[in-house]
């Protein structure tokens, strides 16, 4: 026996699929502009300083995020809840750009600016890839426990 539908269930039902369609195309249009970018060469230059440092993203909660910049244009690191992580970074002017490939997630690119001063113990602000606010900054050289993660032994960006 078929229900009639309502129409209000009919407006909720095509509220969602229009939502769908909305972020389906964002995706797309996200990965447009990026795969552009995403496909330059890496060039170092202003993130030089980065190279064989930790990069730590701080969120007011306490936690951070930390990630290593490799020269050839991939990156790896351990998310908030230590999870592993792994991408390719560029550079789109004075800004660096990380897309994540392991796990795999949208294909979107992350840009911050690149501080005037690049040195271990340089610290900026930023936001993170959800717009919440964050601090980054520059540790030199890597902390022991991520000295596996650090070398990209386990990264599937390379």
């Amino acid at each position: 026996m078929l229900q009639a539908v309502t129409p209000s269930q009919r407006h909720a039902r095509s509220s969602r699929i229009s939502a769908l369609r909305l972020l389906a195309r964002a995706a797309v249009a996200s990965y447009a502009c990026f795969a552009g970018l995403n496909a330059q060469a890496a060039e170092p230059g202003a993130v030089s300083a980065a190279f064989g440092n930790t990069v730590i993203s701080s969120y007011p909660d306490g936690t951070s995020q930390k990630i290593w910049l490799h020269a050839d244009g991939t990156w790896n690191g351990v998310s908030r809840r230590n999870a592993p992580l792994a991408g390719k970074w560029t550079l789109r002017g004075d800004k660096v750009c990380m897309r994540q490939t392991a796990p795999p997630t949208l294909p979107i690119s992350y840009c911050t600016p690149i501080p005037a001063s690049s040195q271990p113990g340089a610290q900026w602000a930023g936001r993170d890839v959800a717009g919440r606010a964050i601090t980054l900054s520059l540790m030199k050289g890597v902390p022991s426990q991520y000295q596996t993660a650090a070398n990209g032994e386990a990264s599937a960006a390379r």
